[in-house]
């Protein structure tokens, strides 16, 4: 008997569409779990060689998927992944460019066979260039972005993002392209390759910070917790805790909310220059004021007075928070080894065609035999390529 059955066809807004995914590690999955998540038919081809690593991380990332298990370097699996590929809307992979092309899988053999595929790539720095054939992974992607130069405590040194937020971005950017172009495929009929980068994902994400340079000539500084242009915006600590405050265009309210209304008469903060010029200064006035009392009551005292302001929580306390729990941000996923385990659903809601966490991650070969016998193998060939029945 399975672990758990494939979940019913729904109305996810990609309901039919039929993803190829061989990716692995963690942009090319988040890729497809988006996709999964939105209705498509994801089905991840395993190198028999790759081990089931299981827990939290694999339910996030593998859930709503099949699974079946492919040698691509024995010709008859690799003819089992063309016939898989004939019928495929999208191809995912993050292969080393020479890789692919080695296997017989690449762009240009994949089209040849579908004209209609939409063939999607991530890499760690691209398809071609001086790099192509390094690995790549997000930290290395975050120092070479200049990410890690504007995070941090002024002055000390490159910090690390918490988040792999190269992997993520890249992820996410693939899925964008690879919809743009089954959108174009309407028009054309014919697919395309995309293909994107952690290093050009994170030098994207640096965004008004990487223009500061291109166009200003201003290479930034680190900042900590304070927002690198507007003044005043940033962390401050209060009786019992830590707030991030961004007054934004409502100076005025926030030096009265604050209890200081002289500050909006202060030659030093009259305007955005003279308070950029005296921003430590201003700071330690306002950190003076919120030391005085407790962040709940700064949270609701200054978004009162139209002044965003929030607290700074900890992972246990923001699921526990009211907000983040009506939003329902995750679901219960079967655990393959058994019992259940949390995964947080895709954070888009459709009014018509609502995506939906609806299976756990399963192991490699759980649909193998299933996806063979939809491709036409004989119950003969499927044991060859599979192996007998459990």
């Amino acid at each position: 008997m399975p672990l758990y059955d494939r979940h019913e066809p729904g109305n996810g807004p990609l309901e039919g569409l039929r993803v190829i995914d061989l990716t692995r590690a963690r942009a090319g999955p988040t890729c497809t779990r988006q996709l999964a998540d939105m209705g498509a038919d994801v089905i991840c081809v395993v190198d028999p060689h790759r081990r089931y690593l299981g827990g939290s991380d694999s339910s996030n990332l593998q859930r709503n998927k099949r699974s079946m298990v492919l040698d691509l370097t024995d010709d008859q699996a690799r003819e089992a992944f063309y016939r898989l590929a004939d019928r495929a809307d999208v191809v995912v992979e993050n292969f080393r460019p020479a890789v692919k092309d080695r296997l017989g899988i690449g762009y240009d053999a994949l089209s040849a066979r579908n004209q209609r595929l939409v063939y999607a790539s991530i890499s760690g720095f691209g398809q071609d260039g001086p790099y192509a054939s390094r690995p790549g992974v997000d930290q290395i992607a975050q120092g070479l972005s200049g990410l890690m130069s504007v995070t941090g405590p002024p002055g000390s040194g490159p910090w690390r993002v918490g988040i792999a937020v190269s992997d993520t971005a890249a992820g996410t950017f693939l899925t964008q392209g690879l919809l743009a172009a089954l959108l174009a495929r309407e028009r054309t009929g014919r697919g395309q390759w995309v293909h994107t980068s952690l290093l050009e994902a994170a030098i994207n994400f640096m965004d008004f910070q990487a223009v500061r340079w291109l166009t200003d000539g201003e290479v930034p500084p680190q900042e900590g917790n304070n927002h690198p242009t507007v003044v005043p915006m940033g962390l401050f600590a209060t009786s019992d805790g830590h707030v991030n405050v961004a007054p934004m265009g409502r100076w005025e309210a926030f030096a009265e909310a604050l209890g200081a209304p002289e500050l909006v008469t202060d030659p030093r903060f009259v305007d955005r220059d003279t308070r950029t010029a005296h921003r430590r200064e201003l700071d330690e006035i306002i950190e003076a004021r919120l030391a005085t009392a407790t962040t709940a009551e700064w949270v609701k005292r200054l978004n009162a007075a139209g002044c965003p302001c929030g607290p700074v929580l900890a992972v246990d306390e923001t699921f526990a928070d009211p907000q983040v729990e009506h939003l329902n941000v995750f679901s219960m996923v079967p655990d393959p080894d058994g019992g259940e385990l949390a995964a947080l659903r895709l954070p888009l809601t459709f009014s018509d065609t609502p995506a939906a966490v609806g299976t756990g991650p399963v192991h490699p070969d759980h649909h193998t035999r299933e996806i063979l016998a939809e491709l036409g193998y004989a119950p003969s060939e499927i044991e060859t390529l599979a192996g007998p029945a459990a």
